[in-house]
């Protein structure tokens, strides 16, 4: 059942010929009124094929916001809070990767879609969480430089031959930093039988005892698909609550109550209706940035098919 402001958001929605992109990490209240939710890769593809809409309103962070108008140029790309910002996509500014490849420079840049246009802008291809390996594996390069996430280029670098070189030192994204192997471990003494599903962003030693290593929706796919009943999900909280919104006959648990993006949560439904009103706050990037972007950007959407 919605609520009146839901309500009226839907109904402004309508009038501005509008769509709602919702990242999984978003609270249930902005997950019910979206149009379409997904992980990284998800919004990528969904923000290729908006063709019948004049304002899209973004519930992400500024790399998402971005990259859906790299991809629609002609449209007007709103996020509801403008301090919605990824801290891990801002550890990864644009002179770094140059640098980066000047000291490597028969390497390919592989950046994960976590990261600014101006970052974008330098890499060969972009990859996300559900599809970096296959992305890496379909390069002639043997040299990766890889970022700005430097566990899930650990997890590629398990599972590949290729020599992965990650982009910043220590780059990361806090909240799956939160994760331990006690915490988890805790949980699978009280819950014996729920696989452990861990995000690639996780460090090392939590994903090695993963029953399986995942992005947000290979989670979503793998709890819908699979015979267990029980599942311990090592990601942020609020994808616990679109898995138990959607998958209901399944019992799905956070594996640590407290990862929560606290710039994901900085939009509201007030902020989505004065997005909607208003048409603020507008997304941009500068026009060379995003032909370079773009190039990136479309190299993975072809790769990932």
């Amino acid at each position: 059942m919605l609520n009146k402001l839901q309500e009226e958001i839907l109904n402004l929605k309508k009038e501005k010929n509008a769509i709602i992109l919702s990242h999984n990490y978003q609270t249930k209240e902005i997950q019910e009124i979206a149009d379409f939710m997904g992980d990284s890769l998800e919004l990528c593809i969904k923000a290729s094929q908006i063709d019948d809409k004049d304002l899209v309103v973004f519930c992400g962070v500024d790399f998402m916001a971005e990259t859906a108008f790299i991809l629609n140029p002609d449209k007007k790309i709103v996020i509801p809070d403008t301090g919605a910002e990824c801290p891990m996509a801002h550890m990864l500014p644009a002179p770094e990767v140059r640098k980066a490849k000047e000291k490597y420079p028969d390497a390919a840049v592989v950046l994960y879609v976590n990261t600014l246009a101006e970052a974008k802008a330098e890499a060969d291809v972009l990859c996300t969480s559900a599809n970096a390996l296959k992305i890496v594996e379909s390069l002639e390069e043997d040299t990766i430089l890889f970022g700005p996430d430097q566990n899930l280029a650990w997890y590629v670098a398990q599972h590949t031959d290729k020599e992965i070189i990650p982009i910043p030192e220590g780059g990361h994204c806090y909240v799956h930093k939160m994760f331990t192997p006690a915490d988890i471990l805790f949980l699978k003494e009280e819950h014996p039988e729920a696989p452990v599903l861990v995000h690639p962003e996780c460090n090392p030693e939590v994903q090695e005892i993963a029953d399986q290593v995942l992005s947000t929706g290979g989670m979503l796919q793998e709890v819908a698909e699979s015979e267990n009943e029980e599942f311990i999900i090592a990601t942020e909280v609020d994808m616990v609550t679109r898995l138990k919104r959607e998958i209901p006959d399944k019992k799905t648990m956070p594996a640590f109550e407290e990862a929560i993006c606290e710039n994901m949560k900085l939009h509201t439904l007030e902020k989505v209706k004065n997005s909607l009103i208003n048409e603020e706050f507008l997304v941009t990037v500068p026009e060379d940035i995003a032909a370079k972007a773009l190039k990136s950007v479309k190299r993975m959407l072809e790769l990932s098919k």
